[in-house]
C-alpha cells in the first residue's frame, strides 16, 4: 500500500491528494488499533476508536461529491459508479456494526468487524494504486485549486484542517501612513469631489461633518462666518442667521476683543492655536481656534471647535477591549 507515496510527498502542502494520503495514514492506525483491541475486554476503547473510524464518512463524500465530478469532466466515469458503490457498501457494514454496538453484541462485532476492515484496506489499496495515480494525471493544477472551498464545507477526518491550497498569502500589516498603494477604486467618482485624500461626495461630507464629536464654526479670510455643523448635540447653538456675519458680530460684549485678537495674531503669522476650558452648565467645555493656511502659507482663515469633555477628564488607566457583550 502506499506505492504512489513518492510521488505525493513531492506536493505542496495542502494539495487534495497530500490531504486524502494523510487522511490514509489515520485510517490505517485506526484499522490496526481496531484489530488489536479486543471488544469484549475493553468495551469503550473499541468504541472509541470505531467512532472516530465512522469519519472516513466525510472522505466518501468528499470523493463522491468533489473528485468523481472532475473525473467525469475528464471522461473517467468508473469512480462514481464502481468506488461509488464500495463506499455504500462499507456505509452498510458501518451501520450494521453500530446496530451491534449499541446492543453492546461483542459475539456479533467481533464476528462482523473484519470485514469492515478488510473492505477498508482493499479500498485504500486501490486508491493508491489506480484512483489518486489516474486524478493526478488527469486533473490540472487549476482544477486541483478549485477544490478547497468544497472540501472546506464537507469537512475532512484530520483533526486539524489542512493548510489552504494554493496557499494563502496573508498581507503583511502596513501602517498606514507607510501605505503608498494605488488602488484601483471600487466606488463611481459621480458627484464626487476630490479632496488632499479621497473622494466624498456632497452628501457624505454633510454627514462627516454632523456627526463629528465636536462643534466647528469656519470664519473665512474676511472674518466672515460661512460654515458651522449642525449636529444633535451643539454644546453652544447656533442659527442659520450667522453664516456671512462678521466673526465680531457672532460672539458677547466680553469676549469679543479676546476673539479679534486671536483672528489678528493668525492673519500676522504669530500664533497658530488658541485654547480654553471653563465649566458651562455643570459640564467641561474645551474650545480651540486654529489658523487656516492655504499651501502657500496664505492665511484663509480659522477654525473655532467646542467639544463637552467632561467624560474625556473622567477616564483613567486603559481601555483596549471591546466591552459592548
Amino acid at each position: 500500500m502506499n506505492s504512489f507515496l513518492p510521488t505525493v510527498a513531492q506536493l505542496p502542502e495542502g494539495h487534495p491528494v497530500k490531504v486524502y494520503y494523510k487522511e490514509s495514514d489515520l485510517i490505517q492506525e485506526l484499522l490496526v488499533e481496531l484489530d488489536k483491541v479486543n471488544p469484549v475486554d475493553d468495551f469503550q476503547k473499541y468504541y472509541n476508536i470505531f467512532n472516530q473510524l465512522t469519519t472516513i464518512e466525510k472522505r466518501f463524500v468528499r470523493k463522491e461529491n468533489q473528485l468523481f465530478p472532475y473525473l467525469e469532466k475528464h471522461g473517467w466515469e468508473g469512480p462514481s459508479q464502481g468506488m461509488w458503490s464500495f463506499h455504500d457498501n462499507l456505509r452498510d457494514q458501518i451501520r450494521l456494526l453500530k446496530t451491534y454496538n449499541e446492543e453492546k453484541n461483542t459475539s456479533k462485532i467481533i464476528e462482523n468487524l473484519p470485514y469492515l476492515i478488510e473492505g477498508i484496506k482493499r479500498l485504500l489499496s486501490i486508491e493508491d494504486t489506480r484512483l489518486f495515480p489516474n486524478s493526478m494525471d488527469l486533473l490540472t493544477e487549476e482544477e486541483w485549486k478549485e477544490f478547497y472551498v468544497g472540501d472546506e464545507e464537507i469537512g475532512w477526518m484530520l483533526t486539524e484542517k489542512p493548510t489552504p491550497y494554493p496557499a494563502i498569502i496573508e498581507e503583511k500589516y502596513i501602517h498606514p501612513s507607510e501605505d503608498f498603494t494605488k488602488r484601483d477604486l471600487s466606488f463611481s467618482l459621480d458627484n464626487t469631489f476630490h479632496y488632499d485624500e479621497g473622494y466624498m461626495t456632497p452628501e457624505q461630507v454633510n454627514l462627516l461633518l454632523r456627526f463629528l464629536p465636536v462643534d466647528i464654526t469656519y470664519v473665512d479670510e474676511n472674518d466672515k462666518v460661512i460654515f458651522y455643523n449642525r449636529g444633535d448635540d451643539r454644546v453652544f447653538s447656533r442659527s442659520k442667521g450667522i453664516i456671512g456675519r462678521e466673526v465680531r458680530f457672532c460672539h458677547p460684549p466680553k469676549s469679543v476683543n479676546m476673539v479679534l485678537r486671536i483672528v489678528d495674531e493668525f492673519k500676522a503669522g504669530t500664533k497658530d492655536v488658541a485654547e480654553f476650558w471653563f465649566n458651562f452648565k455643570g459640564r467641561v467645555i474645551h474650545i480651540r481656534y486654529f489658523a487656516i493656511r492655504d499651501n502657500e502659507k496664505k492665511y484663509r482663515g480659522v477654525i473655532e471647535m467646542s467639544q463637552d469633555i467632561t467624560e474625556i477628564q473622567k477616564l483613567e488607566g486603559q481601555k483596549r477591549l471591546l466591552d459592548w457583550d
